[in-house]
């Protein structure tokens, strides 16, 4: 006969061998004004991986602490929209609050922190709104490249919700990093990305690329902004600060694993009657398990 001491210690052993990853899903839910919806519940919510119902194991919605990364084009081409990017970058950081971790990666040929190694993180916007306006527009764009760092930046973060906000006019011509590359460490993260694109007055202009920052935020559920003069600028900040307050956050436990990074789609349905016809924005999908060596 096994003791009874024995018998609960190999049972411990198991349990604490198990082990379940939850997949996060911030979903954005909007009316047909583009409104935030909020005061939805568990029960306004499907979610569905690939195609199958999953039961929801975390539902959350609320004003909670944000670890928020800019993303800032330091490269040539954004020299003639420096005003427009220092405003923009002002105007970000004076929503954030207090609780916030805040940290800022420029990039032109090559990619940098704003923050000294030893401080992963601020709350002092405005140090780092100093810091980024010091440095010079020059180079090339490396944008994939300062994207690839924010993310695994972002793994040393101590909040729930995590987002980046690239400010860029889209171009990339430098990068180390290709943009599956970029999308394969943003699938496996759970952070929402965001872009305010600065354009120039051409739609022409060589370097810019407003499809690619529409793509690089809609797989995750974040979103585009390209605002045309200081007002819209500030508004789009405003839009971009609000949506992170008012994300839903749902998690379920996938039925199956699958080694090797299969990507998994997932949809997120809400119903909720009274509310008219809802717009839901969230990421396109995620990897299981991880990459084979």
């Amino acid at each position: 006969m096994i003791p009874l001491l024995t018998i609960l210690l190999l049972h411990l052993q198991a349990v604490i061998s198990v082990h379940t990853e939850l997949v996060a899903i911030p979903v954005t839910v909007t009316d047909a004004r583009g409104h935030h919806v909020s005061g939805l519940s568990q029960g306004n919510f499907r979610v569905y991986d690939d195609g199958r119902l999953q039961p929801i194991a975390v539902f959350h919605h609320g004003d909670e602490p944000v670890t928020l990364g800019l993303i800032v084009d330091r490269s040539q081409s954004m020299r003639p929209k420096s005003a427009a990017l220092l405003a923009a970058v002002s105007a970000l950081l004076q929503s954030s609050r207090p609780d916030d971790e805040l940290f800022a990666v420029g990039f032109n040929d090559r990619v940098s922190f704003a923050l000294p190694a030893s401080r992963p993180y601020t709350s002092d916007a405005r140090q780092l709104e100093a810091a980024l306006a010091a440095v010079h527009a020059e180079g090339q764009t490396a944008l994939y490249d300062g994207v690839a760092e924010g993310l695994q930046h972002l793994q040393l973060n101590h909040t729930a919700k995590h987002a980046l906000i690239v400010v860029s006019d889209g171009g990339d011509n430098a990068s180390h990093r290709t943009y599956a590359e970029v999308l394969a460490l943003a699938r496996r993260s759970n952070a929402v990305i965001y872009a305010i694109g600065l354009l120039g007055t051409s739609p022409a202009e060589e370097e810019e690329d407003a499809g690619l920052l529409k793509r690089l935020c809609k797989d995750t559920g974040g979103a585009a902004y390209f605002p045309r003069t200081p007002d819209e600028i500030v508004a789009v900040s405003t839009q971009v600060a609000r949506d992170l307050r008012e994300q839903y956050a749902l998690g379920f436990a996938p039925a199956t694993r699958t080694d090797g990074g299969v990507f998994r789609k997932i949809e997120v349905r809400v119903s909720a009657p009274g509310h008219g016809r809802l717009h839901v924005r969230t990421r396109a999908g995620y990897l299981v398990g991880r990459e084979k060596p």
